[in-house]
């Protein structure tokens, strides 16, 4: 029989291991890592690219130019390679951050003779054709101005353009900036990124051996004449600390608060994850216990670290009633506040060590998220340590350390503000 009155003994995680990626290298020197896991034969093929030369009166070539590589080559037309892929039952995608670029093919192991030269065709013949071109430019302009009716959005946009200004990291997209994309300037950057110089290759999955003679037979001998260069992030925080966009008519204002901050590279990363996870980086922090489950102001409110290979920010997010935006201002500035003076009880450290070390134990279920949390740390130059610094540092971590770091870090009067709706 089931006890279902007791319930079972807790048991902390001691140990987590890692499937480490190898790393191989083609004959034109590029790359290739490699994540060997699973039961089933499929494989990510990830492409990745780091971005270069961003330009403010050019801001959204590189983002245009990585969507629409798959939308034809030199010998296949966007139909062409969309029917390709599906008739193999594979599936491409291309991603876009701030830092980086990729495309990412998922392929049973079989078909990768038939999947990956396509992969080939984009990397070294895209065109970029013009009807393609209009038509994607119409719909993300389209995306975008209903995107600007979402006052979340407009506060997202705000906050960055306050902490980091007019650089990659800051610039929001306009609606104007889509009228301003010329086909020319697109080839121009794809010649200028999308080369094997400038290249990475991550494959995670069932990898049969057969796999990496083929990658280095289809792109071994790839070349180029371009040499990659690192792109700038001058970044100009806003002297103002509030920043107020009114909407008459709102019935909920967004809310958006933080700072410039340190990235995965810092040494005080990993015990600032911490702080920041009893303030508002899971459902049981501070912030949800006070704001939503007490006052009843909100449905969700969180904060978070973002990490960025030139910079960082610590942010805090929500939405509220208008009318009760002032007191949920008030609030937010108290739990910054009381981790700066009260030491944080054992009991909730000890349930905050324990979210954490399951939620990065949870995050390893199969070999893409194993590929996911190698490429964390090796385009921030850093290695397999930094997760046994991670592991230790969060079950070692004490009140008295978190409390220290809250002070260091956290001075609300310096933190911008942003605000759509009513005060």
């Amino acid at each position: 029989m089931l006890d279902r009155i007791n319930p079972p003994a807790f048991k902390q995680i001691e140990e987590i291991e890692f499937i480490k990626a190898e790393k191989h290298e083609l004959k034109n020197k590029i790359p290739v890592f490699v994540i060997d896991a699973g039961e089933q034969s499929l494989v990510r093929l990830e492409f990745i690219f780091q971005n270069s030369s961003w330009q403010l009166d050019k801001p959204i070539m590189p983002s245009i130019t990585n969507s629409m590589i798959s939308e034809g080559t030199h010998s296949l037309s966007s139909a062409e390679i969309a029917s390709k892929i599906d008739y193999y039952g594979a599936f491409f995608q291309a991603e876009f951050s701030y830092d980086q670029s990729s495309l990412n093919l998922f392929s049973l192991n079989k078909y990768l003779p038939q999947t990956l030269p396509i992969i080939k065709e984009m990397l070294t013949g895209a065109i970029f054709p013009d009807k393609e071109l209009n038509i994607l430019l119409t719909n993300q302009k389209q995306k975008l101005k209903v995107g600007l009716e979402k006052n979340a959005n407009l506060a997202k946009r705000a906050f960055t353009e306050a902490i980091f200004g007019d650089s990659l990291y800051g610039y929001s997209n306009q609606v104007e900036d889509y009228d301003h994309v010329k086909r020319e300037d697109l080839l121009a950057y794809y010649k200028k990124v999308y080369h094997p110089l400038n290249c990475t290759i991550v494959i995670s999955g069932k990898i049969e051996k057969s796999l990496l003679t083929l990658i280095d037979e289809l792109f071994g001998g790839w070349t180029s004449e371009n040499v990659h260069g690192d792109f700038e992030v001058n970044c100009l925080s806003s002297d103002q600390k509030l920043h107020y966009i009114e909407k008459p008519d709102a019935l909920q204002s967004a809310i958006r608060i933080g700072i410039p901050f340190v990235n995965r590279k810092h040494p005080d990363f990993v015990g600032l994850q911490v702080l920041n996870t009893a303030l508002g980086g899971y459902f049981g922090s501070r912030l949800m216990n006070n704001i939503r489950e007490d006052k009843g102001y909100t449905y969700s409110i969180g904060s978070g670290i973002a990490s960025l290979q030139k910079a960082g920010y610590f942010f805090i997010a929500t939405e509220v009633g208008v009318d009760v935006t002032q007191q949920t201002l008030t609030e937010i500035e108290k739990e910054v506040n009381l981790l700066k003076t009260d030491l944080i009880e054992e009991d909730e450290l000890d349930l905050i060590k324990n979210y954490l070390m399951g939620s990065l134990l949870g995050s390893l279920e199969n070999a893409f998220s194993h590929a996911e949390k190698f490429k964390n740390i090796h385009f921030f130059g850093l290695g397999y340590d930094y997760y046994e610094t991670y592991i230790t540092t969060v079950k070692n971590i004490t009140p008295e350390r978190l409390r220290e770091l809250a002070n260091k870090y956290w001075d609300y009067s310096s933190f911008y503000k942003v605000i759509v709706g009513k005060k």
